[in-house]
């Protein structure tokens, strides 16, 4: 889909009212109207003023991204709606751990490449690692190509958390 004339990638931050079924309803807007989640995200931020922040990554055309944006402003309790890539600079980050399996030549290799990558050993058995790796996710998905081949057993990812850089915030 990413690679259609037209489509782009968003992340998208909405800042909400801690409150339970806030997110069955974002997300029943994304699956109600036929739009696709590629990473989602939610954790309080404020425990005083009872907020969470939602970052979603997803896609579409640009009408496509303007008409989610618009309708998640109109769910209750949702305070800001920021299209981050689109509002300036920001950083998004993703955090993965990563089961490798495999003896010899390939758990060496293994630990060559995640060496490379900045990668964690988080847990070490005689036949398996886990790694943790964090940055974006274009470095997570070269981290697994190059391990696949090498007894790929796992992956959990949390999705993208994303923040825009300097003074600007949602």
């Amino acid at each position: 889909m990413a690679g259609d004339a037209g489509l782009r990638f968003a992340t998208i931050s909405v800042l909400v009212e801690n409150e339970p079924g806030i997110l069955a309803r974002v997300v029943g807007l994304f699956s109600g109207r036929g739009y696709n989640i590629d990473s989602l995200t939610v954790a309080p931020v404020d425990e005083t003023a009872r907020l969470s922040r939602i970052n979603i990554v997803t896609s579409g055309t640009e009408m496509v991204i303007e008409q989610i944006k618009a309708q998640l402003g109109r769910l209750v309790p949702v305070y800001r709606v920021a299209d981050l890539g689109r509002e300036g600079p920001h950083i998004a980050r993703e955090m993965a751990l990563i089961k490798v399996a495999g003896t010899g030549e390939k758990r060496a290799e293994a630990l060559r490449i995640a060496e490379a990558f900045r990668a964690r050993v988080v847990d070490a058995t005689t036949e398996s690692f886990i790694f943790e790796l964090t940055g974006g996710t274009e470095k997570l998905d070269a981290f697994l190509a190059l391990v696949r081949p090498l007894g790929l057993a796992e992956v959990s990812r949390t999705g993208i958390a994303a923040i825009a850089r300097g003074t600007r915030t949602i």
